[in-house]
């Protein structure tokens, strides 16, 4: 894989965690369908939001 596509992979998964986090909308992404960086959004999204669900549990 192509270093600049990894990097871009990369800094969608943080965004979507942060936004997972943030416990914005899952439909915040701002990745078209068929991009793999909306794979990769929603991917740390769901991350985030575990995050965000445990630590709003203790």
């Amino acid at each position: 894989m192509h270093v600049e596509a990894r990097a871009q992979l990369v800094r969608a998964i943080n965004e979507g965690q942060q936004a997972g986090v943030d416990r914005q909308r899952v439909t915040a992404c701002p990745y078209p369908a068929g991009d793999l960086r909306r794979s990769a959004w929603v991917r740390g999204y769901t991350a985030g939001r575990s995050t965000a669900d445990r630590g709003s549990q203790q």
